[in-house]
């Protein structure tokens, strides 16, 4: 409920209930005051869904430069992931704008709380007074002097004061806020979501510019693959999204895949591979209203991503494609992962690749790609958008998602260990005791395994292997992949102190 009045008292410092008071971002603030205005709604309206997110019933009241939130509860955490919030502080009492009310009620709050440590007084003043901010700062302060210390350069505790009008508000220091604009106020996006630590970053950047997502994930890796991307998405939605339901939109693209292979010369099979990816963003777009497709790529980080490519690639999209990670490098990248809360889910993604074959190229001819590109059926991409699955992200039980999981990361006693990698690398190094089956032929023939073993597969990073078990759990084997891939395994080995066969490690 937004209400344009000042609230009623707060329950008090040593009450059950909250109250918060908000501080827009600089950007808010300069706005004319319609768009201004609006602003403020939408945020309001974003503050009141993140409080209903942890149980909390809420009032919001909105008084121009701040905006109030009342609560049964507190709120520090949901609060800094609110975007369009500078900071916030949580309001312990308020008086009448007198000085000698502020300097009791200053000394009734934190008279006990700042004995024997450092602290400082803040004031900050708005409206017509009979006393300066400075008449606050040192009449309060001295009221809290008995056994405490003031000290303004570096305190343990900031008492603030907030007057406004006829009021004084009190509180101690502020929390930083998460920044930018209100979500939702600057319209509407698709951003392709791979899992992967770019295309979440890419995402949450937009997010923080005010712009509502929903996600698109061509998936070349099978169910498993799937369940890692969901687990990435949630993150953004459930702790980046107030006030927006965002959607994941899973296309297959097993006959994409195929019918660009068949069709595309090698050497363009990734700018093949991004150009459908950019169409199917566009054909879903559509349906939703957006009005531009979010990516991570990065300059120069993959050989789709090299300016020349980045050109070929964009003439497929028919909406503008933003890309906020674009100057950044992969640790600028990692960083923000980490800030975000998705590291450590898209430190296990490993963006599946099944279009490595043959030497990619770095610097395509727009007139060369377009070639190959008109032998595509280009029609085609309607049937996986049609035919796409639709999770409503903030409703997704991931639990439901994942049933019985692929993924191990021990070997079980007794476990058969295969290792589905070419057998080149196999040569190289394996572990311990594995055997060596192709891919290709163990997807064929893994019906002819005794099924009364344990089947632990691994490939180079997992995923590979992940659809494979897949397969052979639904045919009723106990089968799983080792997370992480050959890495992961090698570092186990490192760990128990088996050097593996094939080669040094």
């Amino acid at each position: 409920m937004i209400e344009p009045a000042w609230p009623s008292e707060p329950t008090g410092y040593n009450g059950a209930g909250h109250r918060v008071m908000i501080r827009l971002t600089g950007e808010i603030s300069t706005k004319g005051r319609r768009t201004r205005s609006r602003f403020q709604r939408v945020l309001a309206d974003n503050l009141e869904d993140a409080c209903h997110s942890m149980g909390r019933e809420c009032r919001i009241s909105d008084r121009w430069s701040r905006l109030y939130v009342d609560c049964d509860g507190p709120l520090d955490e949901v609060l800094s992931r609110v975007f369009g919030v500078s900071s916030f502080s949580r309001i312990d009492g308020w008086c009448a704008a007198n000085l000698d009310e502020i300097v009791r009620r200053g000394a009734e709050l934190y008279g006990e709380i700042v004995k024997g440590r450092r602290y400082a007084v803040r004031a900050r003043r708005s409206g017509s007074h009979a006393f300066s901010s400075q008449d606050v700062m040192t009449d309060l302060g001295a009221s809290l002097n008995p056994g405490a210390r003031v000290d303004l350069s570096d305190p343990e505790l900031e008492v603030c004061v907030e007057i406004r009008d006829d009021r004084a508000l009190f509180h101690l220091g502020k929390t930083a806020g998460a920044g930018g604009l209100p979500l939702g106020a600057e319209g509407r996006a698709v951003a392709l979501l791979s899992g992967g630590f770019d295309s979440a970053v890419a995402a949450w950047m937009m997010l923080k510019r005010g712009v509502a997502l929903d996600y698109v994930f061509c998936n070349l890796g099978g169910e498993a693959y799937k369940r890692m991307v969901v687990e990435v998405a949630k993150i953004l939605a459930d702790r980046w999204s107030y006030g927006t339901r965002p959607t994941l939109h899973v296309v297959d693209f097993d006959e994409v895949v195929a019918d660009l292979k068949s069709a595309v010369r090698p050497a363009f099979h990734q700018i093949a591979l991004k150009r459908q990816m950019y169409r199917v963003a566009n054909l879903v777009a559509a349906t939703l209203g957006a009005d531009a497709v979010v990516t991570g790529e990065a300059v120069g980080q993959v050989s789709s991503q090299t300016l020349a490519n980045l050109r070929v690639i964009d003439d497929s999209s028919e909406l503008p494609v933003l890309r906020p990670v674009v100057g950044m490098d992969k640790e600028e990248i990692i960083r923000r992962s980490r800030e975000i809360g998705s590291y450590a889910l898209s430190s296990r993604v490993r963006e599946y690749c099944a279009l490595g074959s043959g030497r990619p190229a770095t610097a395509a001819s727009p007139d060369a790609v377009r070639r190959d590109d008109s032998r595509l059926d280009l029609s085609g991409l309607h049937r996986p958008v049609q035919g796409r699955e639709i999770l409503d992200l903030r409703a997704v039980d991931l639990a439901e998602i994942a049933g019985q999981s692929v993924f191990t990361s021990i070997l079980p006693p007794g476990a058969v260990v295969i290792d589905t990698r070419d057998i080149g690398d196999y040569r190289r190094w394996h572990w311990p005791g594995a055997s060596h089956r192709d891919h290709g032929d163990l997807v064929s023939e893994f019906r002819t395994l005794d099924r009364g073993n344990c089947y632990v597969l691994y490939c180079s990073q997992g995923l590979k292997s992940a659809r494979l078990a897949e397969r052979m759990q639904a045919a009723g084997y106990e089968a799983y992949s080792f997370l992480g891939g050959e890495t992961r395994l090698r570092r186990l080995a490192g760990s128990l102190g088996e050097a593996g066969q094939g080669g040094a490690q």
